[in-house]
Parts: structure tokens; C-alpha cells; sequence
């Protein structure tokens, strides 16, 4: 019997990652494998006060553009300072580009990438389920995001390291993955994610899994 559910969520209004279907369904796996029902839907009536009451976590894959109604946008804000949480992975950096809360919320905006390339990231030592599934320096394949900024108010869990790439913008301190809590609600983003064959691998997909136990716990 499921404790929750799990609300996937892949409307794009912009830009369309081949990678959505076979992320939708290695989070809905990784769901099912915690116990919890998961949904995968690109209806934005989806985002009622009634339904995400339900939602033990939401998640934006790759979502681009406008892709919430504003009465949508009222309740995911509600639901998210009453105690829910979001899992924003890849381009749902790009996502909602005209509303100031969700801006605020992840802290920063995408600003481009360069091209797919290999390049390493650096895991923060500790214990943050997101990232304790991965060593402290893994070599991996993705469009190395660029941010407007460096985020604000959040827990940096992963770096890339520019030296190992092309086209960075950030030096030192390049973020990939973050968490933060805005009232009594969670997020974490995740900027990996580009390629299909990554929610085949085992590493990303714990990493994956761990952001879900972060996210529920």
C-alpha cells in the first residue's frame, strides 16, 4: 500500500528534453520502490489545493517556459510553504520565467549551457541522502548549466568542476545540486538529468532516490 504520492510533472512550453519519458519513468520506479504512488501528468489543472494535498512531493522534469495556470501557481505556493516539497531536476531551472516566488524559490535561473561534454562533479562530503549514494568526484556526461547567479539562501550538496570541461561560468563555485527549506516546505534541485541514458544509470538514479527520502522525510 502506497504512504503518499508522488506528482510528476512534464509540461513545456519551451524547449523539449528527449530525456522526459524515460526520466518520468525511472522516478515513477524509484517512487514504487519507496512505497509511494506515483503520477505522471502535463495537465496543469493538476495543481489544485485539493490534489497536492494529497502529494507527499512534486516534481518538475525539465520543465520549460509557462507551464502553470496563476490559480496554479497559487496553490503550488501554498502547498509548498504548508509543508510540501518539489524536486525541480534539469531544466526546470528554465521554468516559470515571469514568477517572482519561483525564481526566489530555487534561488537563481538558468543561463544557458555549453555543449553535452564529460566533465566531473564534486560531491560535498557528509550525509545528505542526495548525495551520499556518490563519490567525492564523479565523472559524468550532462550540458554543465550556467546560472544567472550563484543561488541564494541554500545548501550547496554538488559543484562541477570547471577544469574538467569547457564553457562554465562560475569558477570555483559552480552549483549543481541544492536544497533549501522556505517555511515549512522543501526543495531540492537537481541541474544533471540532459541525457536519456542517465536515469539508466545506478549512481544517478540513487541520487535521485536519495532527493525523494530528503524531500519525504
Amino acid at each position: 500500500m502506497s504512504t503518499a504520492d508522488v506528482l510528476i510533472y512534464t509540461r513545456t512550453a519551451g524547449y523539449r528534453h528527449d530525456s522526459i519519458p524515460e526520466g518520468a519513468a525511472a522516478l515513477v520506479e524509484l517512487a514504487e520502490e519507496a512505497g509511494r504512488a506515483a503520477e505522471v501528468t502535463e495537465d496543469p489543472g493538476a495543481f489544485t489545493p485539493e490534489r497536492l494535498a494529497r502529494c507527499a512531493v512534486v516534481v518538475l522534469l525539465s520543465t520549460t517556459g509557462t507551464v502553470l495556470t496563476p490559480e496554479g501557481r497559487t496553490a503550488f505556493e501554498a502547498y509548498l510553504r504548508g509543508g510540501g516539497a518539489l524536486l525541480a531536476v534539469h531544466a526546470a531551472a528554465n521554468a516559470e520565467p515571469d514568477w517572482s516566488f519561483y525564481g526566489e524559490l530555487l534561488g537563481t535561473r538558468f543561463d544557458g549551457h555549453p555543449e553535452v561534454q564529460p566533465g566531473t562533479v564534486l560531491a560535498a562530503p557528509g550525509d545528505h541522502p542526495a548525495t551520499a549514494p556518490l563519490p567525492a568526484r564523479w565523472t559524468w556526461t550532462d550540458e554543465w548549466y550556467n546560472f544567472t547567479s550563484a543561488p541564494r539562501g541554500v545548501r550547496v550538496l554538488a559543484r562541477a568542476d570547471e577544469s574538467s570541461y569547457r564553457g562554465g561560468t562560475h569558477g570555483d563555485d559552480h552549483p549543481l545540486v541544492w536544497c533549501r527549506e522556505v517555511d515549512r516546505g522543501r526543495v531540492l534541485f537537481t541541474a544533471l538529468g540532459h541525457a536519456p541514458e542517465a536515469y539508466r544509470d545506478p549512481l544517478f538514479r540513487a541520487h535521485l532516490a536519495g532527493a525523494l527520502t530528503w524531500l519525504t522525510a
